[in-house]
């Protein structure tokens, strides 16, 4: 810990600030593990797993990162601190407020799919901030990597963000963050990072502000110890911190409280090390302060000056949470109580700025929305893993009233497909009333297609596309803007197969209902009456007996039932489930079990 200490850095011109932004999978995590290992931030003989930063089981289960992280390593007696960031745009708010903490960012860009659709938001994002841009072309040992064309595509995107002369001069990197190599030029022979680290220290500005003016700290992330409390992260514009210091916290409503800095941590690797106090420029955790929220800014206790809050887009879907009430409730969770489900959620809007809560007319429900359906499943995955049981609604988005006029949310779709489901996706698409807006061959065999398309139409698309594809293309989507409304659209035309009464599936009464639709579950699998088990295949719904058993007869027919052959059942997680309800129905969520309902448990 000594040694740690010693790290500390008090004076700015050596702090260096910078968040890597890039699309999914395009290797931000990846690159953060080797500036940690070659900077010596862990020991030679330390046994480290890839990914450090990932420290969500289902960060690492799903490859993304969903949670923006905090780390620092030391080169040269600078201290760089680096914010990893999510790639999805449905955690844009993660990205979005980051940018207030950081001088300069680092845009990774895949060698071979270049510039994806979050590329864009978080570059917009960033060129707006007026914040230096480092580019660096990852995985440039892929056989299928087009670097030159890849570098046109970034000048052609900053061109389209209307980037100025000066945000054009950006310089270009090259690089195989798996291997930790940074290359200045693609065909140098060096094996390590140390281009990327110098770039970033003589262009990256250090941070402004002034230690001697009055304190300025603004939150924009939220931690909690057991031991200390709520920790708030965020950076120091102007002034000095120190242990046990008095403060003024000013809150949203300009309400200032008077607290106290009990603790004050700075980052250095995967840690957070106390220390004795930190000055203008630096970004750090303090202990101490019970009722803080994101956006809040930490003053002088004779002089507090607000600093500007922070502001994201808005969300674009919704979700109703509401209690449990199947004949299934309380089998399995721990909390339960409309009690229980109203603390946890509100829980998440204090640390997760893009997702907000409000009440309903009916206790026991939530009305929660977000940025996307991937931002709102990852919630409730999370949440049911610690043992929550409840039901979701169908997601909705968000609409609004512009010069008397109803406008919905329009999403910028961006397509990447063998030339073969060119047909089918586009003929999907234009039933689905998307726009195509540029259409681009690779040369390669491979299509890149771009839509606008409400998002209310895309929900319950991506499997589909999956289906349509054969699992080769990629599908992305980001928010584009709002537009007038396009119209209801209804994506499920089947109805559903429903449970009429509370017992067991047998494999007999599947097997003789196989030809009526898809089921969802297997025999032997317990239902209840209103339970949803599988699809019709027509518009209707179909209520069914699956719990019936073939009648005995005096002529012996086991060999005959262990004949049945039954098509394996649709696995229908969470996601699916959300993707695929229609208004009458509800997905119910517990801890070892997703289960489709419908609102009415009864047959009308």
């Amino acid at each position: 810990m000594e040694k740690l200490k010693e790290n500390v850095v008090t004076a700015n011109k050596y702090i260096r600030n910078i968040a890597i932004i890039a699309h999914v999978d395009h290797g931000k995590t990846t690159l953060v593990d080797a500036l940690l290992k070659q900077t010596g931030t862990f020991r030679e003989n330390e046994n480290i797993s890839e990914r450090v930063l990932d420290k969500i089981d289902l960060e690492r289960e799903r490859g993304i990162t969903i949670m923006s992280k905090n780390t620092a390593v030391f080169y040269k007696n600078y201290k760089i601190n680096i914010i990893d960031t999510p790639g999805h745009s449905d955690f844009g708010g993660e990205v979005e407020r980051i940018l207030n903490m950081v001088d300069g960012v680092l845009l990774l860009v895949d060698a071979s799919e270049g510039p994806m659709p979050q590329t864009r938001f978080v570059l917009k994002k960033a060129l707006e901030t007026k914040l230096n841009i480092i580019v660096v072309i990852n995985k440039i040992d892929r056989k299928d990597a087009r670097i030159n064309e890849v570098i046109n595509e970034i000048y052609d995107l900053f061109i389209d963000l209307d980037a100025d002369d000066s945000q054009l001069e950006f310089p270009i990197l090259y690089g195989i963050a798996k291997e930790g190599i940074i290359k200045e030029n693609i065909d140098d022979s060096n094996s390590d990072v140390k281009p990327l680290l110098d770039k970033i220290i003589n262009l990256i500005p250090p941070p402004e502000g002034d230690p001697k003016k009055p304190l300025q700290m603004l939150i924009t992330s939220l931690d909690y110890d057991s031991y200390v409390g709520r920790i708030a992260i965020g950076r120091i514009v102007n002034g000095e911190i120190k242990k046990n210091q008095y403060v003024s916290v000013i809150k949203k409503d300009g309400e200032i409280i008077n607290s106290q800095i009990r603790q004050i941590y700075s980052y250095r690797g995967l840690e957070k090390f106390e220390c004795e106090k930190a000055t203008a420029g630096d970004i750090i955790a303090v202990a101490g302060i019970d009722n803080i929220h994101i956006g809040d800014t930490i003053g002088d206790q004779t002089n507090p000056i607000p600093l500007k809050r922070v502001n994201v887009e808005e969300p674009t879907i919704s979700m109703v949470f509401s209690v449990n009430d199947s004949p299934f409730a309380g089998r399995s969770g721990r909390f339960v109580t409309s009690r229980h489900l109203r603390e946890r959620l509100f829980k998440e809007t204090l640390t997760n700025v893009s997702i907000s809560v409000t009440e309903t007319d009916n206790p026991d429900s939530f009305m929660v929305s977000g940025r996307g359906e991937l931002q709102l499943s990852i919630l409730a995955e999370m949440m049911r893993r610690e043992g929550y049981e409840f039901q979701v609604s169908k997601p909705q988005v968000i609409t609004k009233i512009i010069n008397g006029t109803l406008h919905e949310p329009i999403e910028r779709v961006q397509i990447d497909i063998p030339e073969e489901f060119v047909g089918t996706v586009t003929q999907k698409l234009g039933n689905r009333k998307g726009q195509m807006i540029n259409m681009t061959n690779k040369g390669s065999g491979r299509v890149r297609l771009e839509f606008l398309i409400p998002s209310k139409n895309l929900i319950g698309y991506r499997s589909e596309f999956k289906t349509d594809t054969k699992g080769e293309g990629l599908f992305n989507s980001i928010f584009e803007t709002y537009m007038e409304w396009t119209g209801d659209f209804k994506p499920r035309l089947n109805g559903a197969i429903v449970a009429d009464r509370n017992g067991t599936a047998t494999p007999y009464a599947i097997y003789s209902l196989q030809d009526r639709g898809v089921f969802f579950i297997n025999g032997g699998v317990q239902v209840y009456e209103g339970m949803v088990i599988g699809e019709h295949n027509r518009e209707s719904d179909l209520w069914v007996n699956i719990t019936r058993e073939k009648k005995l007869t005096n002529v012996r027919s086991a060999q005959n039932d262990e004949n049945i052959k039954l098509i394996p059942p649709v696995k229908m997680d969470f996601e699916n489930s959300i993707r695929w309800i229609n208004e009458d129905e509800l997905v119910e969520v517990t801890p070892d079990a997703i289960r489709i309902r419908k609102k009415n448990l009864k047959k009308s």
